[in-house]
């Protein structure tokens, strides 16, 4: 595996103008995720972590909310002209909710209306965000292009969050919103920058065609499709609730201040990057790396939460990192690369609503058994949901596994 052939979708120019801007945007994103989490638990609550818990099932549920028509619009309206209000409408509460914290006013339920808002917005914005590198890159890049945005995504969690420790310490939460709100305006510009020219136009979908009953026909009638489905449901409900995990562990277990929690967050990010940069260097993509991800991912959390000190439960949370990632980058570009284009934004609308609209069914219970058993145990279900998941996708036929 050489470098080139890691990074060899930057050979497209747009690519490289998106994945600049997005670069930004996503560390402003960390940032504000990060502050949020810290707000919640340490200065809207006593160390409550069902309110955390309620806050990530308010910014996550409108992917399940709003499923009837985000998979849909991504497939029938131009997909940079969804990315452009979106964009700018979560720029907008990003700023909204700073001026309010630092003015003194916010409060919880401020929050929470926030998280719902932001939520709406990214219900939209996610499954045509999904679908647009497919117009970034050749079909022949789809896998790679989805393998460095995950990259860049994951590099911003390194950075973003241990940035976000720094400006709380120093300047106050605050100011980490608005650092997020000023963020999009890089992506904002690099959407705008685009040659619409060397575009590799999809077809859309007409209005005649199918509704998202369709895509779920789909899902359903295809039995990778619905193993990977089941998989993301078990995962993306119990296992993917990292603001829980790392925050109630940070506080409760090691008695963190906020740049202990942020550096907590960039050392799994250690782990996303590299499980990224391993995926974009992949020349094919098989159901057994589902299979195997979902496996260590289990085990890699028990790890986490067997960790007896603050730099073991660190160094745990890189190989959970790295199999999350994994997963996510593999089922994203399988469901993308077997599915029809004018049918693809409907099913990734399924695949953002199973993998992150379930979290509001996970995270309020997670927060449950943080408070009552502590945090360990809510890692331990997390841990529970990825050996299940490979158990699983192990009823998948192992000759197409390996295929």
């Amino acid at each position: 595996m050489t470098w080139s052939a890691v990074f060899r979708s930057l050979h497209s120019p747009n690519y490289r103008i998106w994945a600049a801007g997005a670069l930004v945007s996503n560390i402003g994103t960390w940032m504000q995720r990060a502050a949020q989490d810290w707000l919640v638990l340490t200065q809207l609550t006593a160390n409550n972590a069902a309110a955390v818990g309620i806050v990530m099932a308010l910014q996550f549920g409108p992917q399940l909310a709003l499923l009837p028509w985000t998979g849909l619009m991504a497939d029938r309206l131009p997909l940079r002209q969804i990315l452009m209000w979106t964009q700018a409408l979560s720029g907008v509460l990003a700023l909204g909710l700073g001026v309010m914290t630092l003015g003194g006013w916010v409060q919880l339920w401020q929050v929470y209306l926030f998280a719902l808002l932001l939520g709406c917005a990214n219900a939209f914005d996610a499954p045509a965000r999904q679908i647009f590198v497919g117009e970034l890159v050749s079909a022949a890049e789809l896998p790679n292009a989805v393998s460095l945005n995950s990259t860049s995504f994951n590099l911003a969690r390194l950075i973003g969050p241990a940035v976000a420790g720094l400006v709380i310490a120093s300047l106050g939460t605050g100011w980490a919103f608005i650092c997020n709100g000023i963020s999009f305006i890089a992506v904002l510009l690099s959407l705008w920058a685009l040659d619409p020219a060397h575009l590799y136009r999809q077809p859309r979908a007409s209005r005649r065609h199918g509704g998202l009953r369709e895509g779920f026909a789909l899902v359903w009638q295809r039995d990778d499709l619905r193993l990977m489905s089941i998989m993301l449901f078990l995962i993306g409900t119990f296992g993917l609730n990292f603001p829980i995990f790392i925050s109630t562990m940070a506080v409760r277990a090691f008695a963190a201040d906020a740049s202990g929690f942020g550096l907590l967050s960039s050392i799994m990010a250690l782990g996303t990057v590299a499980g990224a940069l391993l995926a974009a260097g992949r020349e094919q993509l098989r159901f057994s790396l589902l299979v195997s991800s979902a496996g260590c991912f289990g085990v890699a959390c028990v790890l986490a939460a067997l960790a007896p000190g603050y730099w073991w439960f660190a160094m745990a949370l890189v190989p959970v990192g790295m199999a999350a990632v994994t997963f996510n980058n593999a089922s994203n570009s399988l469901m993308q690369l077997t599915t029809a284009p004018e049918l693809r934004g409907r099913v990734m609308a399924i695949r953002m609503a199973i993998l992150m609209g379930c979290t509001p069914l996970g995270a309020p219970l997670l927060g449950q058994v943080a408070d009552l058993f502590g945090p360990r145990w809510a890692l331990g279900v997390g841990a529970l949901s990825g050996l299940l998941a490979a158990a699983v996708g192990l009823r998948y036929p192992r000759h197409l596994r390996h295929g």
